[in-house]
């Protein structure tokens, strides 16, 4: 069992939306037996610790904050770094990480948003009001443009809303009021 709960870390480091009992039911059925309450406190004591910030989901539509399926992101990279090996390092949950770890440092209260069966990346919520983040390495393929749009164009209030991406090809630009930012820039306040 100590071997799946040292497995626990890394699993959350994915930003991966999942539940405990997803988690609890792949090491049952690899034939050992642990309990929803032990993998529950053991991912507190994470946060506790302060290594993993936890984000609930947020309906949009419905204005609540739900509370099953959130996601964790690490408070180091580096660490990250540590615990998934480089070979399966994924830039998009890198990124997705520092996204995140920037609007808190900036005073925003984050959730993940969730619109029917999509989902907004960062529901970014302080003084100002609230805006909307997606996050994507690259939004040059058409396919993953529209993919990461979606979710954004289905918001029907007037908030803010941003695609961050680290395309040097047009790195800014406007889709009927969805600004198009360098992540880079948007990092450094440009």
């Amino acid at each position: 069992m100590c071997h799946f709960l040292g497995l626990l870390p890394i699993i959350v480091c994915t930003n991966i939306l999942y539940s405990i009992t997803c988690f609890v039911n792949a090491i049952n059925s690899s034939g050992r037996r642990i309990s929803v309450n032990t993998v529950d406190r053991y991912i507190r004591a994470l946060c506790d610790s302060y290594l993993f910030y936890k984000v609930n989901r947020f309906d949009i539509k419905g204005k609540q904050v739900l509370k099953t399926l959130g996601k964790y992101y690490i408070v180091d990279s580096g660490l990250r770094d540590i615990l998934v090996s480089r070979s399966s390092s994924d830039l998009g949950h890198l990124l997705e990480n520092i996204v995140f770890l920037e609007l808190l440092r900036r005073g925003n209260k984050v959730n993940i948003g969730k619109l029917a069966e999509k989902e907004v990346d960062f529901v970014a919520n302080n003084a100002d009001g609230i805006t909307y983040y997606q996050v994507s390495t690259s939004t040059l393929d058409e396919n993953t443009l529209r993919r990461e749009l979606e979710p954004l164009q289905k918001i029907s209030d007037n908030h803010p809303k941003f695609l961050l991406t680290l395309d040097e090809i047009m790195p800014n630009a406007n889709y009927d009021g969805i600004r198009k930012l360098s992540v880079i820039d948007w990092l450094l306040g440009k």
